[in-house]
């Protein structure tokens, strides 16, 4: 497969998440700077500073709104982008509540996870916020995703759990296998929810029932990070701590590949409106992969 770079910052800057925006490119969070980035196909680069440099942005998600939706991980704010680049924000109850991970939930709302507080919050796109406590003492909630049963999924990464929460705020908790698994990524396919265990170096299935599947990556030691469906059932998902990024089928087999410049710190990845898979690399750049049939 073929593999490519793209400078996209200084290596101080921290490209971290990704997303495809509604407008046909990439959207990225500058986490070390406090600016967003929007990248086209071409690999033109617009950037769009948040005036609040040690904010740290991290993950990135297109809202509901035809917007661009993100957390703010140091001033406990959730920010909003137009693909026009206008930026305001919501300021959370809680000073150091750590929002880290967002995504767009069933109800049309944006759905928050926060690491030092064990809570879920929900946002609609007029500003009206919830919070959700989690009920496991200290579990470092990390990533949610909306899943195929019209609920949300989240990871709780010191819990070594999977967590179901409803619209209405229902929490359902799934304990892992693994001790030390640590998931963190998760995200869903038409039929489960994929995540990834940075501790045990795995990949694990749910279904919406509850059945668990774990499949141990080639290189254990390769600390996965983000997970993103592919096309066909199965998913794409960065190895952290080994330079590369993998692919699991829907039936468990996995391919890896290795990234051209060496500890370049793989993070958010996604399928662009290319075809192609995009990934962030935290020392300043972003790797495609081109997969586009």
């Amino acid at each position: 497969m073929n593999i490519r770079e793209i400078t996209v910052a200084g290596a101080q800057a921290g490209p971290y998440g990704i997303t495809a925006g509604p407008d046909g490119a990439l959207w990225l969070t500058f986490t070390h700077a406090g600016r967003i980035a929007r990248l086209t196909t071409g690999g033109e680069v617009t950037t769009f500073d948040l005036g609040a440099p040690d904010s740290q942005p991290m993950v990135i998600t297109s809202g509901p709104d035809g917007a661009l939706w993100f957390t703010r991980n140091r001033d406990d704010r959730i920010g909003r982008i137009t693909t026009g680049g206008d930026l305001t924000d919501f300021a959370l109850p809680t000073p150091g509540s750590g929002p880290y991970a967002i995504t767009t939930g069933p109800d049309g709302a944006l759905w928050f996870t926060e690491m030092n507080t064990d809570r879920i919050g929900r946002l609609t796109p007029e500003g009206d916020l919830r919070e959700f406590e989690v009920p496991a003492e200290k579990a470092f909630v990390s990533v949610i995703t909306s899943g195929p049963d019209d609920a949300l999924w989240f990871t709780l990464n010191q819990a070594d759990a999977v967590g179901r929460i409803t619209t209405d705020g229902q929490v359902t908790l799934h304990q892992l296998p693994t001790q030390g698994a640590a998931p963190v990524g998760i995200t869903a396919t038409a039929d489960a929810l994929w995540f990834v265990e940075i501790g045990a170096g795995q990949v694990g299935r749910i279904t919406p029932a509850g059945r668990i599947d774990e499949f141990a990556l080639p290189d254990t030691a390769a600390r996965p990070h983000a997970i993103t469906p592919d096309a066909t059932g199965g998913c794409w998902l960065t190895e952290w701590g080994a330079n590369r990024v993998a692919h699991i089928t829907a039936t468990g087999e996995i391919t890896e590949h290795e990234l051209p410049t060496p500890k370049s710190e793989p993070h958010g990845l996604v399928l662009g409106p290319d075809g192609n898979l995009w990934v962030a690399l935290e020392t300043g750049g972003v790797a495609v992969l081109e997969c586009a049939q």
